[in-house]
């Protein structure tokens, strides 16, 4: 496992936008799989977005509002959110995984979105 820095949480009202940033520690290899879950109170937690070999995946709720993307040199992934509802309120955990490095997780940062 490796300690991942979250970054860019916080409180904002409905349609308005966000964007986290996660950084892992520099490899001399890019990390296989990056991407961000959230968990909402009371809720399990979610895929909401992965970068996987080159591919990207959504959660269906949050398509066409946010974007991931990476910047390999820096080893960090970010989750840009637009068009934001109170149901994207949740603590974003970001989360890597490859097979030289086991899998991993942040601390989590917290997005409250106010109707």
């Amino acid at each position: 496992q490796v300690q991942l820095r979250e970054s860019g949480g916080g409180l904002v009202q409905a349609g308005g936008s966000l964007r986290l940033s996660c950084a892992a520690p520099k490899t001399t290899f890019i990390i296989n799989t990056m991407g961000w879950y959230r968990q909402a109170p009371g809720k399990q937690r979610e895929l909401v977005a992965v970068s996987s070999g080159g591919n990207t995946n959504y959660a269906d709720s949050v398509k066409g509002r946010f974007t991931i993307s990476r910047d390999n040199a820096k080893n960090t992934v970010y989750l840009q959110m637009n068009s934001l509802k109170p149901e994207d309120t949740a603590v974003y955990y970001c989360n890597t995984y490859d097979r030289r490095l086991g899998n991993s997780w942040g601390r989590g940062t917290q997005v409250t979105v106010s109707s």
